[in-house]
């Protein structure tokens, strides 16, 4: 294993910590809303499917 390997391992791990800190920040953005607006934009139903289907 040479370190342009572990380099690449590296940054794919952050990539998904990124990643789910900014899922976890725009959920709790989303839930701030008026629950009116939330309806509007179909959250959290539609991002609920959206999930399941692996998009």
């Amino acid at each position: 294993m040479n370190g342009y390997t572990i380099l690449r391992g590296m940054q794919h791990y952050v990539g998904k910590i990124r990643t789910m800190r900014n899922e976890i920040r725009t959920q709790r953005f989303m839930n701030s809303l008026p629950a009116d607006i939330r309806k509007d934009i179909g959250w959290p139903d539609m991002y609920a499917e959206r999930r399941l289907r692996g998009n």
